[in-house]
């Protein structure tokens, strides 16, 4: 089985360990450093009971892979004891009643701990706001708030960005290599820091790419178009105008086959604007072409990596187009959850559909090809679209009876 070599500062103390590349930080934590006080809940992001800081901010530790952390400072809820503003909330806790069973507990103060850095003085909306990606099955929160809203109170921001990573080339500690269970062999992914290429020729099966990096998700798609092949083809072509036909992207500056851009996202209380570059490339003889790219979501945390490969092709109906699309992504951090399930291939698909009705409105005869979203950006609401596609398939479930 293939393993990797890590190193990565757990308060303060470098530690270096052969992993398995699948092994979650949380696990990593747990089991090879042996320090329990991260809890593990949903193990899919979602609770937020194995929140640690990652290079100064919180993250969620199910969802990172512990090979990705290699060189970063990671520090957990026994790595604050000496930390004045964590000595407040603990008292804040046991003082409001903000605790009961205490499984979220390590999550809640090292989350509550940043909202105290970070916003200063709030109020209770805002505070409810910022712990909402935290859960807890006890407390009905109202302790809890509480405690945040006393530390924070007469408080001014502390941090404005996230301190730089601590060092860890230090002497490690070198943890000893688990011993193997006898058991038949299994494959494990190997990690990837970019995708691989599509294909030699862009129009290549996906089949070819899909599955080849840890953590990366492959789609295929097909939609289709009420425009002309050459039409489609000319508006691909204009990547502001692509943008502009899906909800919450938004291409800032294009030089040649680079580009910068956003895509703001939100699923509930969680607001996401990543920001990055990519490049897009078209194959004309072919009618092929591929757009990839990278960015960030300085909020959250949260990274993001794709490549989406299409291919256009005349419909069985007249003036239409069919557009193969092949979309491959990896995502990192608080919002590694919505990769996930088979709601993502729905949701995908659901997006794909939204982007073809805007494209064939922006093609339409007598258009002035700027479609609604285009007129007044808005953000992706994802909780919206996966509750539309939950419906759907409540819906199909029983017609089918």
């Amino acid at each position: 089985m293939n393993r990797v070599s890590v190193t990565i500062a757990v308060n303060g103390q470098p530690f270096t360990a052969s992993i398995e590349p699948r092994q979650h930080l949380a696990d990593f934590l747990r089991e090879t450093v042996g320090l329990t006080g991260t809890h593990l809940g949903c193990e899919q992001g979602v609770c937020g009971a194995c929140t640690v800081e990652i290079d100064g901010r919180p993250q969620r530790s199910c969802i990172a892979f512990a090979a990705a952390c290699d060189g970063s400072s990671v520090r957990t809820v026994e790595g604050f004891d000496d930390d004045p503003t964590m000595q407040e909330l603990r008292e804040a806790f046991s003082t409001h009643h903000g605790l009961q069973c205490g499984f979220c507990t390590p999550g809640m103060l090292i989350t509550s701990r940043d909202i105290v850095r970070r916003c200063g003085e709030t109020d209770e909306r805002t505070i409810r706001e910022e712990l909402s990606g935290n859960l807890c099955r006890c407390t009905g929160y109202m302790g809890i708030v509480a405690a945040v809203g006393s530390v924070c109170r007469g408080k001014a921001p502390q941090v404005k960005a996230p301190p730089a990573a601590t060092p860890v080339r230090a002497a490690a500690v070198h943890l000893p290599e688990p011993a193997m269970a006898a058991t038949a062999p299994r494959s494990a992914a190997r990690p990837s820091a970019a995708p691989a290429p599509a294909a030699a020729a862009f129009g290549a099966s996906a089949a070819t790419t899909a599955g080849d990096g840890a953590g990366w998700t492959a789609i295929d798609q097909s939609i289709t178009v009420a425009a002309t092949p050459d039409a489609v083809w000319e508006a691909l072509g204009d990547v502001r105008r692509v943008a502009s036909c899906l909800p919450g992207a938004e291409v800032e500056t294009l030089e040649g086959e680079a580009l910068t851009g956003r895509m703001s996202v939100r699923f509930g209380p969680i607001k996401a604007r990543f920001a990055g570059e990519g490049t897009v490339r078209r194959d004309e003889p072919a009618r092929t072409g591929r757009v990839t790219g990278a960015g960030r979501d300085s909020g959250s945390g949260s990274q993001a990596a794709g490549e989406v490969v299409y291919r256009v092709a005349a419909a069985e109906r007249p003036d239409s187009t069919t557009v193969a699309v092949t979309i491959r992504y990896r995502l990192t951090g608080t919002l590694a959850q919505f990769s996930r399930g088979a709601l993502v291939q729905d949701f995908v698909r659901r997006m794909a559909e939204t982007f073809a009705a805007n494209l064939s409105a922006s093609l339409a005869p007598g258009a002035d090809g700027i479609p609604p979203q285009a007129v007044k950006p808005a953000e992706m609401n994802v909780l919206a679209m996966l509750v539309s596609v939950v419906a759907g398939r409540i819906r199909r479930l029983f017609a089918g009876r």
